[in-house]
């Protein structure tokens, strides 16, 4: 499918979650029997390996805690949080340094130079459904909102055919949500279900076919609630796909500790960005690495083919839709580093994961 052709079927599924329209087919019909029984046996093997209730290392609490000199007046820590599914948890790994929320706590504590209070309320098995209980949690915590938020949803949208303009309009609304309340969001779109190695042909090509449409239609439903996107699919495609023994931990399915890293590395450049944490000569379009203003659909389709490729909005709205900024970042590598100060939030895990989730 061309760059064009996936535009116009991304615009066409976010038209229809902003104005309720049906649910647009992502594979024909006669496929559906064969993607469901192959589905199966691809969720049987990761479920034998990782249990239906997989244990997902904690992570919630303070990171840089070096950065307050002592003597000095402690500065006010960044809030992260994250939302989504059990990518966004950190399942297949260990360690709570290993998890991608502990990744980016670090990290971001590294570049703004103070510390970074860090709550995962993501459940793996959740859909974008989960998203409005999820966001409830956030909202309804404490009186200070979080400063910026990170949501990673969609793999289990495509596995259990969630129709995509449903998922999208789910999403768009947690977007919208969070930034009413003050919060930066930036969404990590859908990985590219191609790549995982329990999954046979013809259901990794459809897989992968339906991934990127729906991190396309992701990522116009975000820039237009203000939020930005950072496309996993392509990040998580050849990079696996050429190291799956490295990036892909022992289900075959979730990424290893080297593949949340990389993952990690791609989307802080785009956090910082968002809490103005990055150099203003940095935020200007770079001709040399192909970015530049597009219209929206134009940007998303780009972006759900190319690893890590940033969009957000640019322009006001005009004939040919709202406009984006594309940004191809350089990724920033960032330490493993375990939470100094942990919090009493509930575990992310407390109402348990459903079953067959991812």
């Amino acid at each position: 499918m061309t760059s064009m052709s996936r535009a116009r079927v991304a615009r066409r599924i976010a038209a229809g979650a902003a104005y309720g329209g049906g649910g647009i087919g992502l594979a024909g019909a006669a496929a559906v029997g064969l993607l469901l029984a192959e589905a199966r046996l691809a969720r049987r093997h990761v479920n034998g390996i990782g249990g239906e209730h997989p244990r997902v290392p904690r992570a919630d609490g303070r990171y840089g805690r070096t950065y307050h000199a002592p003597g000095t007046p402690a500065a006010e820590p960044l809030r992260l949080v994250l939302l989504g599914d059990s990518t966004a948890a950190g399942q297949g790994v260990h360690r709570s340094g290993q998890t991608p929320g502990a990744l980016l706590a670090s990290g971001l504590a590294a570049v703004a130079e103070r510390p970074v209070e860090l709550r995962n309320v993501a459940l793996p098995g959740a859909q974008s459904d989960d998203l409005e209980r999820q966001v409830a949690l956030v909202l309804g915590a404490s009186d200070r909102m979080p400063d910026i938020c990170v949501i990673i949803v969609g793999a289990n949208d495509v596995t259990h055919r969630m129709p995509p303009t449903r998922s999208v309009r789910h999403l768009s609304a947690a977007v919208r949500r969070l930034r009413t309340a003050g919060a930066e969001v930036v969404v990590g779109t859908c990985p590219d279900l191609g790549t995982i190695e329990p999954v046979p042909q013809p259901l990794r090509w459809l897989a992968r076919r339906a991934s990127r449409q729906l991190a396309a239609a992701q990522t116009i439903g975000v820039v237009e609630q203000g939020g930005r996107t950072v496309s996993l699919g392509d990040l998580l495609g050849p990079e696996f796909e050429a190291n799956p023994r490295e990036l892909f931990g022992p289900d075959h399915y979730h990424p290893s500790a080297e593949g949340y890293a990389t993952a990690a590395m791609a989307v802080l450049p785009t956090l910082c960005a968002a809490l103005g944490l990055w150099p203003a000569d940095e935020e200007r379009p770079d001709v040399s690495r192909r970015e530049g203003f597009l219209p929206v659909a134009r940007a998303a389709a780009e972006a759900a083919s190319e690893a890590g490729t940033e969009v957000t909005a640019a322009m006001p709205t005009g004939p040919r839709g709202p406009w984006a900024l594309l940004k191809r970042r350089r990724r920033r590598r960032v330490p493993e580093s375990e939470p100094t100060e942990p919090t009493s939030t509930p575990s992310s895990l407390s109402g348990g994961a459903p079953s067959g989730g991812v």
